[in-house]
């Protein structure tokens, strides 16, 4: 990676421009990029609801419920399947495995249900639904105006306000609940039916066969085709008035004569109120694309032009809008990240004592965060809570790596090297080093891959934007913070000898307090270390005994300034009762100070927490949000405790992205006796637990019904099936629909009302029935044939609607056989109800709930602090006591679910993360020894995290998880730039302990500088300064201060502590093999020279023999020689003397002459 330094800085005009750029896109960016509260994820869950008007609880559960389950079972990707049937309705919901296609799961779901579509009920209407975060209102407003006319609001906002909000950029749907339901309804005067001999069929066909258009095929016209449609739409009250019959006498009749006909509204299913006045209610939700805040903040700048528009007063109130907390969360986190920058640049020039170091750094954390913008762009984040706070806190950790780059760039300046060399030399010493940290710290958030649920769901986007800011800081310290350092760092004009220079500032860097400090510290600790590991398993087993102490919990609370009171009613109710008692809470609630709107919902479907349920009421509270919203919940809580004949209320804040806070208890059980019976024993003994508080159970009281089981024998004697008496009771207490007419663009149904209900068991047994006079003629002739005839034509007209009935009796007259103008001029005649049918009041389960196939009841129960973990263990031992009945089991739901499989994913990811780093740092070692030395440090992180969150009282939950897993990769990174620089010592011949001092000494620093930097980083988010997103940002904070001061702490002991048990004990087995070499070598060495010695002696001696022969020879022959010389000499004498003698003689002989 120094080769990158390299190209920049020989090409620094184009890491100039490219830098410009960069912050130029990425400011632009940050302008474009959307704003959310939470990422947008696609919600797992696929709702099948289906209506079956009239149908009790059980019919509903066998007819319905259960065929639908067991045909979706075989779905792939189902993780559970709850069925609830109550009267009326089936809700089928479908939770899929997350990452499943919805639009693919909602497709087979649709043909499954299809499947089965011809065994279900002939009048069910069967809707399948899935949904996203988008589909989840932007902004919902409650609007009132003063006539309290709600029709004329609801037609007003259709048609004014519907249409001017979906013109709002980013807005999808605009849609307007609570309105009454307009209709054409025709009440029937009986008497004046039968003067006419008309019967409640005859009106009933007329409707049906009325206002309808049918297509009749089509015609040729010249060079045309056209389509021929038959018949004519009706518009309005009028056009049913006039319709016309035919009665038995030949006279026509119309519809007004025997009925009044009018527009009305439907009876209320649910009452909506805002503040205590009716109100309606306008949803808004967003396009996939849209902007939360542009959304809202278009909507809210629209609403005074509408409220003049619409004229009668008309206000609009905010029951719920996103865009306020987003603004202040995002606002919030950027002023605390804001600080945190400012308060890691006063540490760096602190440390550094220079302001062009400092520059250089600093500019490189805008640079780094500008880029990260820009990658979140690229992979289609947006801008929320968890990508902003994982940028927040990435901030602490980009200015790692610049940090490591421009000390080492400044030491190398000081030693008066040449700027050139000291930049790339200084570079090329520790990118390695950061390299390594970097890939590191950002290869830990792989592992939140593996994370299922909604935690891996909303933490992915963060991993990423932590991943993209630290990449983008490593490049940035590799390519700009050297060329900037070339540009703006100065050395020394005067020329002057490096080898001084550089002996003067090593001097002076031992001379450095903090090295003075630090040296005897390490020194003493390599000196001891059995001592030093021993204390610092001894500060671990410490702060794992303190982990007992420990709270947990799952994402905490989000902060949103909204309550959520819920009201339970008893079964069977009336509206206005209900009305009533909701009032009351509703009257506690407004009288809180901090509480500034009350929307409240009584009745409704009650699904997914929208609108409370038929025996329900659901209070939206929306509070201050500057007040103390503990305190609000408080207050509101001790208001709604104060009242009485309420029913059962529960109030509870918002849980972090909209989970549940509450704790639940799944009881199922092969029937409903037994059912029942195991969920009261479970109520009963959670009741008992202590810190928890809204104890209740799904199962509600029995619901009180009135039964009428139809004789079908007695039916028949007078002329009637079961149908048709199940039909005209049908008719009487609940009007039928008849089709529908065209009124203004919208379609209006038209009902039929045959008589006002009967009030009491009484009237209802007194209920007349009307016998078609065709009928009752044949009845009374006592003919099978007549009889029969009726009774099988009354079958056919069973299965299809009211109007069948009268076709029977006609058709039983008709084939009468003579007495045709009989029947005509007959009356019909009317019986009581009780002639045929048995009525009593019987009671039945309200809802009948099942989970994958067996029937289930959920008993809830909401923590009264923030401890989790200890609600959990309490309800776990609670259960295991119990003695439930055979076939009953029980399971831990809810929050303590989602919190224990949080736990567990995340457990998996951490081991996942450390194996990770570990394989990371083989391949920058090129050990498998070296790394685990520097694994040490992650459980001593998680010392200082569990000790930091113990002391701050702040639960263990998934962001402190998350925390940790981040500290996985962080606290490495000292280790790895320490390591790193020993290693190179060690490489140029130091030994272990020199090349640990002298290591620890240089880099002590900058692995302080860049710890106390994030630690000072982090600081402001740790202490909520300004409360924005605490619930993710505080906790994370928390726990990677905490692991930084104690991995830094022992980082800086321990590690060169294990490092020197290691590698010195390697370093004194190289030394002793090496001196068992050396003294081998020297053992060889002297038998060698003693062999040469001896030989040399050998040698010697030979030599000195041959010396000695040689001087003996040599002596000889100069013997020889001396005595031949001898021999001559004495030869040459002799003959000298002979000669002599000769001469002499001679000489004699001459003188003798």
């Amino acid at each position: 990676m120094g080769r990158l330094a390299n190209l920049s800085l020989r090409n620094r005009a184009l890491i100039a421009l490219v830098t410009i750029f960069v912050m130029i896109f990425g400011a632009i960016t940050a302008g474009q990029l959307k704003q959310e509260l939470i990422p947008s994820i696609s919600v797992p869950t696929a709702v099948i609801t289906t209506t079956y008007t009239g149908a009790a609880p059980q019919v509903v559960d066998q007819r319905v419920s259960t065929p639908i389950e067991q045909a979706v079972g075989g779905v792939s990707g189902i993780d559970t399947v709850t069925s609830t049937s109550s009267t009326g309705m089936s809700q089928v919901i479908v939770n899929m495995q997350y990452g499943t296609n919805m639009t693919a799961a909602q497709q087979d779901l649709e043909a499954a249900v299809s499947r089965i579509k011809s065994t279900l009920p002939d009048d069910v209407d069967t809707q399948v639904s899935t949904g996203s975060i988008d589909d989840f209102p932007v902004i919902q407003l409650s609007v009132t105006n003063k006539s309290g006319d709600e029709g004329k609001l609801a037609d007003q906002l259709n048609d004014i306000a519907v249409p001017d909000l979906q013109k709002i950029d980013g807005v999808r749907a605009v849609t307007v609940s609570g309105a009454p339901d307009p209709r054409i309804q025709v009440d029937l005067d009986l008497d004046k039916l039968q003067a006419k001999g008309l019967t409640t069929t005859d009106v009933s066909q007329t409707l049906q066969s009325s206002g309808i258009v049918s297509s009749a095929g089509s015609i040729d016209s010249g060079d045309k085709t056209l389509s021929v449609n038959v018949g004519q739409r009706l518009t309005s009250a009028k056009d049913v008035r006039d319709l016309q019959m035919l009665s038995p006498s030949g006279k026509t009749v119309t519809i007004g004569e025997v009925a009044t006909v009018t527009q009305t509204d439907a009876p209320a299913t649910s009452i909506s109120r805002t503040n205590g006045k009716p109100s309606l209610t306008l949803s808004i939700t967003k396009t996939p694309e849209g902007n939360t805040v542009d959304v809202s903040n278009g909507v809210n700048d629209a609403l005074p032009g509408l409220a003049d528009k619409l004229g009668d007063g008309v206000q609009f109130h905010t029951v719920f809008d996103q865009a306020p907390f987003i603004t202040q969360s995002i606002d919030d986190l950027l002023t605390e990240g804001g600080l945190g920058l400012a308060m890691a640049i006063v540490v760096i020039l602190i440390f550094l004592m220079s302001g062009t170091s400092t520059l250089v750094t600093a500019i490189s954390i805008p640079v780094s965060v500008l880029i990260t913008l820009i990658g979140l762009r690229v992979s289609g984040y947006s801008l929320n809570i968890l990508t902003l706070g994982a940028l927040t806190i990435a901030v602490g950790r980009i200015v790692d790596d610049s940090i490591v780059v421009i000390e080492n760039i400044k030491r190398h300046l000081s030693y008066g090297e040449p700027k050139l060399k000291a930049i790339t030399t200084a570079v090329r010493e520790v990118a390695t080093a950061i390299t390594a940290a970097t890939i590191t710290t950002v290869a830990v958030f792989l592992p939140i891959t593996l994370v299922g649920g909604q935690v891996g769901e909303l933490f992915r986007p963060f991993g990423l934007t932590v991943a993209i800011a630290l990449l983008a800081s490593l490049l940035v310290a590799l390519t700009i913070v050297p060329v900037l350092a070339y540009w703006i760092l100065r050395t020394p004009k005067r020329k002057v000898d490096p080898e001084h220079v550089r002996e003067t500032a090593e001097a002076k860097e031992r001379r450095n307090l903090l090295q003075r400090g630090y040296v005897p510290i390490i020194k003493s600790a390599t000196k001891h270390p059995l001592v030093t590991v021993l204390i610092a398993l001894l500060v671990m087993g410490g702060t794992g005994l303190l982990a007992g102490q420990l709270k947990t919990d799952f994402l905490g609370s989000s902060g949103q300034n909204t309550l959520t009171v819920t009201q339970e009613f008893a079964p069977a109710l009336s509206m206005d009762t209900k009305s009533k008692k909701a009032a009351k809470v509703e009257d506690a609630i407004e009288g809180v100070d901090g509480v500034e709107t009350v929307q409240t919902t009584i009745g409704g479907g009650g699904f997914a927490g929208f609108g409370g349920g038929q025996d329900s009421a659901s209070f939206t509270v929306t509070t201050n949000a500057d007040d103390d919203q503990d305190r609000i919940q408080r207050d509101v809580s001790d208001r709604i405790n104060k009242l009485s004949d309420v029913g059962d209320v529960t109030v509870s804040s918002s849980a972090g992205f909209g989970t549940s806070s509450d704790v639940e208890v799944d009881v199922t059980a092969p029937d409903s006796q037994r059912l029942n019976q195991a969920t009261q024993q479970v109520l009963d003994r959670m009741k008992k637990i202590s810190g928890v508080t809204n104890v209740s159970s799904s199962l509600t009281a029995a619901q009180p019904i009135v039964q009428v089981d139809i004789d079908p024998i007695k039916a028949a004697k007078h002329g009637l099936t079961t149908s048709q008496v199940t039909q005209t009771l049908q008719g009487v207490l609940s009007p039928a629909k008849m089709g529908s007419i065209e009124t203004s663009g919208d379609d209006e149904d038209v009902v039929l009302k045959v008589a006002d209900p009967p009030v009491g068991l009484k009237e209802l047994k007194n209920l007349k029935i009307t016998v078609p006079a065709s009928a009752a003629a044949g009845a009374s002739a006592g003919s099978a044939g007549a009889s029969g005839s009726g009774a099988a034509s009354g079958q056919t007209g069973a299965s299809g609607q009211t109007g069948a009935s009268g076709q029977a009796g006609t058709s039983g007259g008709a084939s009468g056989q003579g007495g045709q103008s009989a029947t005509q001029t007959a009356a019909p005649e009317q019986i009581k109800l009780s002639a045929v049918a048995d009525i009593s009041q019987t009671e039945v389960p309200p809802t009948i709930t099942r989970k994958d196939g067996q029937q289930s009841a959920t008993v809830s129960l909401t923590p009264t602090g923030d401890n989790l973990s200890t609600v959990n263990s309490d309800v776990t031992k609670a259960l295991d006591e119990l003695q439930l009945p055979s076939g009953a089991q029980t399971e831990l739901g809810g929050v303590s679910s989602d919190q224990s499989d949080a736990f567990t994913q995340l457990g998996l990811a951490l081991l996942v993360a450390i194996a990770i780093v570990y394989v990371v740092m083989v391949a920058t070692f090129k050990s498998l020894v070296q790394p685990l030395i520097l694994l040490v440090s992650i459980p001593f992180a998680a010392v200082g995290a569990l000790l930091a969150l113990v002391i701050t009282d702040t639960p263990l939950g998934v962001p402190s998880l998350i925390g940790l897993l981040m500290l996985v990769g962080i606290v490495v990174t000292n280790a790895i730039v320490l390591i790193d620089l020993v290693n190179h010592y060690r490489a140029a011949g130091a030994s272990v302990n020199d090349a640990l001092i002298d290591g620890a000494r240089r880099r002590l620093r900058p692995i302080l500088m860049t710890a106390i930097a994030t630690i000072f980083a982090l600081i402001p988010m740790a202490l909520g300064v300004t409360g924005g997103g605490v619930f993710i940002s505080q906790p994370l904070a928390i726990v990677v201060i905490g692991g930084l001061v104690s991995s830094t702490v022992l980082t800086l002991i321990l590690v060169p502590v294990l490092y020197r048990l290691v590698e010195g004990r390697r370093e004194k087995k190289a030394l002793r093999r090496e001196s068992e070499r050396e003294a081998h070598e020297a053992e060889v060495a002297s038998q060698r020279a003693a062999e040469i010695r001896a030989a040399e002696e050998a040698e010697a001696a030979k030599a000195a023999e041959q010396e000695a022969a040689r001087q003996a020879a040599e002596e000889a022959r100069r013997a020889e020689e001396e005595a031949a010389r001898q021999a001559e000499e004495e030869a040459a004498r002799r003959a000298v003397e002979e000669q002599q003698r000769a001469n002499g003689g001679l000489l004699r002989r001459w003188l003798r002459r």
